[in-house]
């Protein structure tokens, strides 16, 4: 009887407690400190070429055999970069500064100043300087100065498997001035608009102005496809319209072999060119990787930078084997040699020899480049 009436007590206790005391509230979380919305990051890399035709250049008649490193037997410092982005909410920018010889040929449109030919220039630093909007997950609006969407292989020496660059790379757009529109319609396909001044340029030399854009295919995680196109009349007194049609697919081949494939076919009032640039970059350890590029590039016309001495068509073919290994997580050394072989429409010489004269229509070089990055 006893525990009976115990038992009925702690029940009409409990009763009462629920009925009257106040419910527990989960503990919120700590607030957390924002997220700076500020990012610095950049390189720095130096380099030495050794040329066996025995000359100090890696150029010939036309000035494009090599689009950047282009002293041969030369201790060189080829780019410093500093960038700057900001980041917060839907809106992102980007101060992209670069210095040296490398930032020098690839603003090479910017090299004028609004006081004048003879007057020296900022414009030569910057090789990006934009704006980024973005609508929603899907959608984004880019405004100012941007790298372009043509090609395989960018400025920036830490991203690309070489070191030297393409003859693809040195014959397309560099960078736009202009807007675009970026629309991901799905996680397999996107699209890209834009209008631009025209080519390589912070402004435009005529009313017409460049149209540029892009379809982005992703089949699989592994495999990616990027479909681009760009247009622009150069013309100043006369119509003069460059067109590129270019192809990029890139897939991982597996855990340590990625391959990738480049294919380009250009156009203006002179001619037409074309090219294809095979890749290979293949991890030998956790430190160290082998890329491999094979290309092969025809300007029969002469429409595009890669000429003779009479302003003929050359067409080129190209293999490059570069090491990449990772001393430090801030520092790269890449090792490479390249081989180019040369040939002109009208069978004219391309290169020099180590006497000055032009009588070679191959080179080979060996060296490497120490790359600092943050």
């Amino acid at each position: 009887m006893r525990r009976l009436i115990l038992a009925s007590s702690l029940l009409t206790l409990f009763a009462f407690i629920t009925a009257f005391a106040k419910p527990l509230k989960p503990k919120k979380p700590k607030p957390t400190a924002d997220e700076n919305p500020l990012k610095f990051s950049g390189y720095l890399d130096t380099y030495y070429f050794t040329n066996f035709n025995g000359i100090q250049t890696n150029l010939g008649v036309s000035g494009f055999e090599r689009v950047f490193d282009q002293k041969a037997n030369n201790f060189q410092l080829g780019l410093v970069q500093f960038k700057t982005t900001y980041t917060k909410n839907k809106i992102s920018a980007v101060m992209d500064l670069t210095f040296g010889n490398h930032g020098d040929l690839g603003n090479y449109g910017n090299k004028f100043s609004p006081l004048g030919a003879n007057i020296g220039t900022t414009g030569l630093a910057i090789k990006q300087a934009f704006i980024n909007y973005k609508f929603n997950d899907k959608i984004s609006l880019t405004a100012g100065q941007y790298g372009t969407h043509v090609g395989m292989e960018v400025i920036d020496a830490p991203v690309n498997y070489n070191y030297s660059l393409s003859n693809l790379f040195a014959n397309g757009p560099f960078y736009h001035t202009g807007v675009k529109l970026d629309l991901a319609a799905s996680d397999k396909i996107a699209f890209m608009l834009g209008i631009t001044n025209g080519l390589d340029s912070k402004d435009d030399n005529n009313k017409s102005k460049g149209f540029q854009g892009q379809i982005t295919l992703k089949p699989t995680s592994k495999w990616t496809t990027y479909l681009n196109y760009f247009t622009s009349d150069e013309g100043s007194t006369s119509k003069d319209v460059y067109s590129w049609y270019d192809l990029v697919t890139t897939i991982q081949a597996s855990e340590k072999v990625a391959l990738g494939i480049n294919a380009t076919l250009g156009t203006n009032e002179t001619g037409a060119w074309n090219g294809v640039a095979f890749y290979a970059n293949a991890a030998v350890s956790a430190k160290t990787s082998l890329g491999l590029r094979v290309e092969q590039f025809n300007n029969p016309k002469g429409a595009i930078s890669l000429k003779d001495k009479n302003g003929d068509g050359v067409s080129t073919t190209g293999i490059t084997l570069t090491g990449n290994v990772n001393i430090s997580e801030n520092l790269k050394f890449k090792p490479e040699y390249r081989f180019d072989t040369y040939k002109s429409e009208k069978a004219t010489f391309q290169l020099y020899d180590k006497a000055g004269n032009l009588s070679k229509d191959s080179q080979s070089t060996l060296g490497a480049a120490l790359i600092f990055f943050f």
